[in-house]
């Protein structure tokens, strides 16, 4: 499968995790988004998307309009990079209190394969509960990490047990406007209470 994204190529940080590298950029925003404006001028990241979420439904980007969505890549059999950051997540919305409540977390799994909406549904409750995890086809996972500029491949570990492997995959956080506008990122290890400073600016 061919890697969609702008992050190869930039000088960047890998990280093992587990045997599975985690790529992420300790990068200023704004240079993500002189780095990837359209004809318009507005950052291009972010698009259209069909998935499936936890509970079986349908969702596209147009169901998270009027809220702003904070989207983290990753996969459900992440050693430690992935529940890391859903638990800053997490950490981050309690911080917010109220004001957490016009923010969606969404988790999109860049491992379809394993990540079936049984998977994802027993590994949401660990988090946020307001968590939305979404899954799809290879072909509809392609087209959200695409679009979203974001690395992902797979990790053969084992000849024997073809289901044991991990996956690499860029690591930022982005916090899409209500209107489906990126705004920012934040980079991999970001603590708790930065996070929650960060979504304050704009909430």
């Amino acid at each position: 499968m061919k890697a969609l994204s702008w992050f190869i190529g930039i000088i960047g940080i890998i990280i093992l995790a587990g045997g599975s590298a985690i790529y992420f950029f300790d990068i200023d925003p704004a240079e993500i988004i002189a780095k990837n404006e359209d004809a318009a001028g507005q950052a291009a990241i972010g698009g259209p998307f069909t998935l499936v979420d936890h509970k079986g439904r349908t969702v596209t980007e147009q169901d998270f309009r009027g809220r702003y969505m904070l989207v983290y890549f990753g996969y459900t059999f992440c050693p430690d990079v992935c529940p890391t950051t859903l638990s800053t997540i997490a950490e981050a919305m309690e911080i917010l209190g109220e004001k957490a409540d016009q923010i969606a977390p969404v988790f999109i799994t860049v491992d379809p394969h394993r990540d079936t909406v049984e998977q994802l549904a027993a590994y949401v409750p660990f988090f946020d509960p307001r968590l939305v995890a979404l899954t799809g086809t290879e072909d509809q996972i392609a087209e959200a990490t695409q679009s979203f500029k974001v690395y992902y491949a797979k990790v053969e570990e084992d000849p024997d047990d073809p289901e044991s492997y991990l996956m690499d995959h860029s690591a930022q956080t982005y916090l899409m406007g209500p209107d489906g506008k990126f705004l920012t990122f934040f980079n991999h290890g970001a603590d708790a209470q930065s996070m929650a400073e960060g979504l304050r600016r704009y909430l």
